[in-house]
C-alpha cells in the first residue's frame, strides 16, 4: 500500500483507460468536422471559382491559361476519388460530407461544362443532358431516401471517370487528331450518362416499392398487434366478471343454508307444508 488516497492516484479511484486500442478507435468513429477528408472536400469546393477564373482568363483561348484551369480539374477529380475512399476506410464520414461531397463533384462538373459551351468549344445539347442526369439523379435519391439508400454502382463509376476525361480533354487547346478523339470521348461519356441514369431510374422504382410494401406490411402487422391486444383485455375483463358473479354466490349460499340449519328443517321444503303443520300443532293444543 502507498498510503496515496485515491484522488491522487487518479481521480475516484477507477482505473485508467489505456491509451490506444479502444480508445483509439473511439476517436475515429468520433470523426470530427476536420478531417482529411472533408478538408479535400473542401478544397475541391475552393477549386470551382479558381478553376472558372483560369479557364476563362484572356477570353479562355490562352493555351497557357487553359492549361492551369486543366491542372485546377485535375486536382479536383483526384481529391474527388480520394476523400470518398479515407471516409469510408477510416470511418470519417460526416452529415457534413455528405452533403457536400456531391455538391462538390456537381459544382466542378457543371462549371467546366457550362464555361465550355458559353466558349463555343462543347455543344449546348451535351451539357444540358449531362446536367439534367445529374441534377434529376440527386433529387431522385432524395425521393427514395425515406426508403432506401441508391448505391453508387460500377456503371456510375465508370461514367464519372469517362466524363472526366472527356471534359479535361475539352479544357485543353487541342487539335488535330486529339481534338477528333476527344470528340468520341466525350460521346461515349453521354452514351454511359444516359444508361446509367435509366438504370438508377429503375432502382429508385424497385427501392420505392420494397418501401411502400414494407411500410404497409408494418401497419397490417401493427393493427393485428392491436386487435390481439384488445381480445386479450377482452377475455381478462370476463375472467374478473366470472370471478366476480363466482364470489357473491359463494357468499349468498353460506347465509341461506344456516338460516335453514337454524330453524331445523330441511332446505328445500315447501313453505305451505310448514304453515299448515303450524296450523295442526296450535289446533290439537286446543
Amino acid at each position: 500500500m502507498t498510503g496515496a488516497p485515491a484522488s491522487a492516484a487518479g481521480g475516484s479511484g477507477a482505473t485508467p483507460v489505456p491509451r490506444g486500442g479502444k480508445l483509439g478507435a473511439a476517436a475515429v468513429n468520433q470523426a470530427g468536422l476536420w478531417n482529411i477528408a472533408n478538408i479535400l472536400t473542401m478544397v475541391r469546393l475552393l477549386l470551382v471559382p479558381g478553376f472558372v477564373m483560369l479557364l476563362l482568363h484572356d477570353g479562355g483561348y490562352d493555351p497557357v491559361w487553359r492549361s492551369f484551369a486543366w491542372a485546377a480539374f485535375a486536382v479536383a477529380m483526384i481529391t474527388d476519388v480520394f476523400d470518398g475512399h479515407l471516409a469510408r476506410t477510416y470511418n470519417l464520414v460526416t452529415d457534413f460530407g455528405k452533403i457536400a461531397d456531391p455538391i462538390a463533384d456537381k459544382a466542378i462538373m457543371g462549371a467546366a461544362l457550362i464555361c465550355l459551351s458559353s466558349l463555343g468549344d462543347l455543344p449546348w445539347w451535351i451539357t444540358g443532358v449531362i446536367l439534367f442526369r445529374e441534377l434529376g439523379i440527386t433529387l431522385m435519391r432524395f425521393w427514395v431516401i425515406r426508403h432506401s439508400v441508391i448505391p453508387a454502382s460500377r456503371g456510375g463509376k465508370v461514367k464519372t471517370l469517362a466524363q472526366g476525361i472527356a471534359v479535361g480533354m475539352y479544357v485543353l487547346a487541342l487539335t488535330g487528331p486529339l481534338a477528333t478523339l476527344r470528340f468520341w470521348v466525350m460521346m461515349a461519356a453521354v452514351v454511359l450518362t444516359v444508361v446509367t441514369g435509366l438504370d438508377y431510374v429503375r432502382q429508385a422504382v424497385v427501392l420505392r416499392r420494397r418501401g411502400l410494401a414494407a411500410e404497409r406490411a408494418a401497419a397490417m402487422e401493427a393493427v393485428a398487434m392491436a386487435a390481439d391486444v384488445d381480445m386479450e383485455g377482452s377475455a381478462r375483463g370476463q375472467c374478473a366478471t366470472d370471478q366476480v358473479h363466482g364470489g357473491a354466490e359463494g357468499i349468498v349460499e353460506p347465509v341461506v343454508e344456516p338460516a335453514a340449519e337454524s330453524l331445523g328443517e330441511p332446505i328445500g321444503e315447501p313453505v305451505a307444508e310448514r304453515v299448515a303443520g303450524g296450523r295442526g300443532a296450535t289446533e290439537a293444543e286446543r
